[in-house]
C-alpha cells in the first residue's frame, strides 16, 4: 500500500512539474514575443521612443532602441530582421533607398515634421552669402534634392525641375551667386559649419548639435513639409500586434504633447 502511495505521488510531482516546465515555457515565449527591436537615430527620434518605452511596458511589451548615426544601415538592418521597425527617415527617402538597394519596406505611420534648415556660424542671413560661398548639402539622394528645393524657394539657385525631389548641384539651371556645393554625409554636416560658408542640416542632426532651428536657421521648410517621418517595417511584419501598439502609443496625445514641449516648435506633430 505504502508502495502504491508513494507511486501516485511520484506520478503526480513529475505531472506537476511537466505543467511547471510547460508554463515556464510558455512564458519565455511570451517575453520572446512581447520584446520590439526598433531602430533609430538619436534626436527626436530616439528620444521619442524612450519617452513612449514606459507606456508600452504597461501593455506588456519591450521597447529596445538600438541607436544608428547614419541612414544606411537602419535600413538594412531592418531588411535583414535585425530590428522590428526603424525611425529616422520620410517615404521619399525610403522608397529611393528601397528601389536602389532591391529591399521592401514599408510605412506604417507618420509621426512627425523635421524642417530642413540653413544653418551658419560665419553669416547672420541667408542675403547675406557672399559670390561663391560653399554650401555643404547631404549627399543621399532624397535630402540633396530636399535641401536644393529649400534653396530654390528662397531664390538662391533654380533647378531644372523646379519641383523634383531627386535633384544634384548638377541640375541647377540659374546660380547667381555662384554657389559652391559640397556634397557630405547628413551627419557630419553640423561638423563641417566652421569650413564651409553655410550648410543645409536635417533637423535632427541640426538638435544633436545643440542648434534650435527656429532661432539658429537661416531659412527653414515650413510646418507644410511632405517630409514627414515615419515607422518603417518590413511587408511580412506590418500587421504584427506589437508593431500595431507602437502605432498606437506614437500617433497618441502623449507623444503629441510631447513633441510640442519638448522641441518647441522645432519638430511639428504630422498626426
Amino acid at each position: 500500500m505504502k508502495k502504491r502511495i508513494l507511486s501516485l505521488l511520484l506520478v503526480a510531482m513529475i505531472v506537476v512539474l511537466a505543467g511547471c516546465s510547460t508554463n515556464n515555457t510558455e512564458t519565455s515565449n511570451q517575453q520572446v514575443n512581447k520584446k520590439l527591436v526598433v531602430g533609430a537615430t538619436p534626436v527626436p527620434h530616439a528620444e521619442i521612443l524612450e519617452f513612449v518605452k514606459p507606456i508600452l511596458e504597461e501593455q506588456g511589451i519591450e521597447l529596445v532602441i538600438r541607436e544608428f548615426t547614419d541612414y544606411v544601415t537602419p535600413n538594412m538592418a531592418l531588411n535583414e530582421k535585425q530590428l522590428d521597425a526603424n525611425f529616422f527617415q520620410h517615404v521619399p527617402y525610403m522608397n529611393n533607398f528601397a528601389e536602389n538597394n532591391n529591399v521592401e519596406l514599408v510605412s506604417v505611420a507618420t509621426v512627425h515634421v523635421e524642417p530642413m534648415g540653413l544653418y551658419s556660424v560665419k553669416i547672420d542671413a541667408f542675403e547675406d552669402l557672399r559670390d561663391g560661398a560653399i554650401i555643404a548639402v547631404p549627399n543621399d539622394a532624397t535630402n540633396e534634392g530636399r535641401a536644393l528645393l529649400l534653396l530654390q524657394a528662397y531664390g538662391l539657385i533654380k533647378l531644372a525641375d523646379e519641383t523634383g525631389l531627386v535633384q544634384t548641384p548638377r541640375d541647377i539651371v540659374e546660380n547667381p551667386k555662384n554657389l559652391v556645393f559640397r556634397e557630405l554625409e547628413a551627419a557630419v554636416l553640423p561638423r563641417v559649419l566652421v569650413d564651409v560658408d553655410a550648410a543645409v542640416i536635417n533637423t535632427n542632426f541640426a538638435l544633436e548639435a545643440d542648434f534650435n532651428p527656429t532661432d539658429d536657421a537661416l531659412i527653414m521648410e515650413d510646418k507644410d513639409s511632405p517630409y514627414a517621418n515615419i515607422l518603417t517595417v518590413r511587408p511580412d511584419n506590418k500587421e504584427d500586434e506589437l508593431i500595431q501598439a507602437l502605432i498606437n502609443v506614437l500617433n497618441s496625445d502623449e507623444v503629441r504633447a510631447f513633441i510640442l514641449e519638448r522641441y518647441e516648435g522645432a519638430i511639428v506633430p504630422a498626426f
